[in-house]
């Protein structure tokens, strides 16, 4: 019988090898895909976020983290799709248009599916019809446009506009971030909301969530 707390502490340490042999293990056990996502995964990445935020973590612990983490996704997605299980909500994430820088990106994208959420990275450098046909095909709730360079913060503006004039703008929340960017210019540009770091962008996305769902 596989012990889920050797899945949790795997995540925690950032070991995909037996993140991965754990999660194949909890599986021939009969263990619901759920069951783990919700028991052990989401706890265990809520968990990496506290110890980020108390500079207990630095990002290479968090890059760990998630790497450990896709291990186990990777064995269960293909289960949830089956089932037809529902995500916490689906996430289209990018860098903006001329930026291509991807960590933090790639940070938010990992403790984003670790909480959950079925995330579609666009990669860098992603232009607006990018993530407009993103946002169609996925279906998506919302999106993520990063970026760390003070010159490329417009293709944000850029980008919100675009899917204005798409049409698709009513239907996602567009949640903003990167080492230059302030609430006040995710206010000024018409997002939704603003994440200084992974683990705020992902409480941030269940907000967002949780709103449009009482709306």
């Amino acid at each position: 019988m596989a012990d889920l707390k050797k899945l949790h502490k795997a995540i925690l340490d950032g070991d995909a090898k037996l993140s991965a042999e754990e999660t194949a293990q909890a599986l021939e056990a009969g263990i619901d895909p759920i069951a783990i996502i919700e028991g052990t995964m989401i706890p265990a990445m809520d968990e990496v976020g506290r110890l980020f935020e108390c500079q207990d973590y630095f990002v290479p612990e968090l890059l760990l983290s998630g790497r450990a983490m896709k291990a186990a996704m990777q064995l269960l997605r293909p289960l949830l799709a089956k089932s037809g299980a529902k995500p916490a909500g689906r996430v289209v994430i990018g860098t903006v248009k001329g930026d291509l820088h991807d960590i933090g990106k790639n940070l938010v994208g990992s403790m984003l599916e670790g909480g959950g959420f079925e995330v579609t990275d666009l990669g860098t450098d992603v232009s607006p019809d990018s993530f407009i046909d993103a946002i169609r095909e996925k279906t998506a709730d919302i999106v993520c446009l990063s970026a760390l360079l003070t010159v490329t913060m417009p293709a944000m503006k850029t980008t919100i506009e675009a899917l204005e004039r798409a049409g698709v703008r009513n239907k996602v929340k567009v949640l903003i971030g990167g080492a230059p960017v302030t609430q006040q210019y995710a206010q000024e540009i018409g997002a939704d909301g603003y994440g200084e770091n992974a683990n705020a962008a992902v409480a941030l996305a269940r907000e967002l969530r949780k709103g449009a769902l009482r709306a």
